[in-house]
């Protein structure tokens, strides 16, 4: 019997290490599954097609890359026409602007000066104001003494000196208006030119043998007509303001002679 109880507690001893290793090697595959089923993968970098995103470029780069792809040699010039035009537009405006005068409070300030100081006064008035209206008014009252008639001569003499001083630099516009064009349609014949000759070198007609030269001469011709538009805005804007200026020079004109002969005859 003592023999039979030691057997067992023997095999007991012996088998207590195996289930303790069977059960930590259970414990340890569970750890291993929860661990795995924990821990998820990384994502994917997300691949769109092989499509390739570029930033959106500015206006000032598009420019800049239409310049340099229509051939600066052919650009720069049509480019110089377009800076000297608005350089005489800007000039001429600023100019034309400053020339203008109110006119009707002019002829009051003129007409209150006779009634009380006669024309000395009226010359002070119009001495002291700026434009080409008031130039033609002190032109005008400086040919009083020599009777009505020869200041009407003198405000008409006067009035056309004035407006040719008006017109200064409106042919530079005009000048640069008629280049632009042509200067881009030259471009562009050189430019076929050049299309030709890559076809005649290589003896065949490929589109990649053309294409340059078909793109330098639409660039030069666009940019040509954009400068002559642009030119021609400023160009038809300046027309109508020395239009305007003189239709006020020569009404004003007018009151004026009115004015000194109601004053003659008051005297």
């Amino acid at each position: 019997m003592k023999k039979l109880i030691a057997l067992f507690m023997l095999s007991g001893i012996l088998l207590f290490p195996v289930t303790t290793k069977a059960q930590d090697a259970e414990a340890q595959d569970s750890a291993a599954v929860e661990t795995t089923e924990v821990v998820e993968p990384a994502a994917a970098p997300v691949i769109v097609d092989d499509e390739i995103i570029t930033e959106e470029k500015s206006f000032h780069q598009v420019i800049k890359e239409k310049f340099i792809e229509g051939d600066p040699l052919y650009m720069t010039p049509v480019l110089i026409c377009l800076i000297l035009g608005l350089a005489v537009a800007i000039e001429r405006i600023i100019t034309l602007n400053l020339s203008t005068t109110n006119t009707k409070k002019l002829l009051i300030k003129v007409e209150d000066a006779l009634g009380q100081g006669g024309i000395e006064a009226a010359k002070d008035v119009t001495r002291n104001t700026k434009g080409p209206v008031a130039s033609i008014f002190t032109q005008g009252l400086m040919r009083y003494s020599e009777g009505i008639d020869m200041v009407e001569k003198s405000i008409i003499a006067y009035g056309s000196v004035e407006m040719g001083r008006l017109e200064k630099g409106l042919v530079w516009i005009s000048l640069f208006i008629s280049m632009a064009p042509m200067l881009g349609f030259m471009g562009t014949v050189i430019g076929m030119i050049g299309a030709f000759d890559a076809i005649e070198a290589a003896g065949d007609i490929s589109p990649s043998l053309v294409a340059n030269g078909i793109k330098i001469a639409l660039l030069t011709t666009v940019a040509g007509l954009i400068v002559a538009i642009i030119l021609q805005l400023f160009y038809n804007y300046l027309i109508s303001k020395i239009d305007s200026l003189v239709n006020a020079m020569e009404d004003a004109s007018i009151s004026l002679v009115d004015i000194l002969v109601k004053h003659k005859l008051s005297k």
